[in-house]
Parts: C-alpha cells; sequence; structure tokens
C-alpha cells in the first residue's frame, strides 16, 4: 500500500470513528451539542457576536465564553472572555463553498498569532467545519481547507506552525441545526480549540 492509500485509509477511519461517536452522542442527547452535552443555541443565539455555538459560563452575573480554553492560563483567560479583546473572537465565520478568509476577521486572527508567540507553550486545534449541503466526503475535505487556510494566516502573523493543528468535522457538528441561510452561516466556520 502505498503512502497515500495509507493516509486516505487514515482519514476514512477518523471520519468513521467521528460518524460513530456523532451518532451515539445524539442518541443519548437529543438535540444535545456533541462537544460538553450543553444546549445548543436557539435560532438567532450569538448573532451580535462572533463566538456562535461556544460554551457559556457565569461570571460576575454576565455570560462569558469559557469553552476551548483548556489550554490557556486561567490567569490569561479574561482575555479571551472580554469582548472588547480581539482574542474574544474564536470562530471564524466563511462564504459559501469559501476557503478564504473574510477579512472583518484579520484583527481577530492577529491577536491569536501574536498570543501564540508569546507563548510558545500554547496549542491551538482549528476545528474546520461546513453547512449540510454537498457530499459528506466534499465537506470534509472543505472543512480541512477552512482549517488550514487560517492556520497559514496564523503562521505568517507570527505563530508557530508547531503549535497549531488542524481537524475538519465537515457537517457533522452543526452549530445550528436547520436549513435556513441563518442555520448555514453558523455552520461555515473554523472554530479556535485551545489545548494543553
Amino acid at each position: 500500500m502505498n503512502k497515500h492509500h495509507s493516509q486516505v485509509g487514515r482519514r476514512l477511519q477518523l471520519i468513521a470513528i467521528v460518524l460513530v461517536a456523532a451518532l451515539v452522542l445524539t442518541a443519548c442527547g437529543g438535540d444535545k451539542n456533541l462537544r460538553g452535552g450543553e444546549d445548543l443555541p436557539a435560532a438567532g443565539a450569538g448573532a451580535g457576536n462572533q463566538q456562535g455555538d461556544q460554551g457559556m459560563g457565569m461570571q460576575q452575573g454576565r455570560d462569558i465564553d469559557v469553552r476551548g480554553l483548556q489550554g490557556i492560563d486561567p490567569d490569561d483567560r479574561s482575555m479571551f472572555t472580554d469582548p472588547n479583546n480581539p482574542l474574544s473572537t474564536r470562530i471564524i465565520y466563511f462564504d459559501l463553498d469559501s476557503s478564504a478568509i473574510p477579512s472583518r476577521f484579520s484583527e481577530s486572527i492577529q491577536a491569536h498569532a501574536r498570543y501564540l508567540s508569546q507563548h510558545p507553550n500554547v496549542s491551538l486545534r482549528l476545528e474546520g467545519h461546513t453547512d449540510e449541503r454537498g457530499t459528506r466526503e466534499y465537506n470534509v475535505a472543505l472543512g480541512e481547507r477552512r482549517a488550514e487556510s487560517v492556520k497559514e494566516t496564523l503562521v505568517v502573523s507570527g505563530a508557530s506552525a508547531g503549535q497549531l493543528s488542524t481537524l475538519s468535522f465537515g457537517e457533522e457538528r452543526p452549530a445550528e441545526l436547520g436549513s435556513s441561510e441563518a442555520a448555514y452561516s453558523k455552520n461555515r466556520r473554523v472554530e479556535f480549540i485551545y489545548v494543553k
């Protein structure tokens, strides 16, 4: 078996594992988010911010985004939850069938790259997602292209490639259920997950 077939085989195994896990979690949790078991946001939730389906917690009487920060020192987490800080944007949304990063996310990507360059022990996983249109194979590839596009931009902006990894879920983890353009626009995304 050549190297290409081996890589394709590993990707297919990963896809199969993700699908089985999604089916099991969906069967156990109904309309639960696959990451953390929290309810999915209602339609229109998060429309005024760039944080979409990130988990919410309570601090000082207001909602803050706390998931995806496992690899961040607790003393630094306030930078990632302050809506006035560009680090609080940890979801990049994409246009239909595109992996081009919209210019409105440039400041946030540059802020994450600066943070990573100043914290070489921190790792970031970029999770690519798509809406439900297209074949499963196409959507996994598109999610990967989106994650790779963000990775390349972070590296060009100063992050180390060794700190970054990518993973595509394709259409399998929608941020919002439904077949409307409002739902589709929230599902075409790359999420920033800081890991230990």
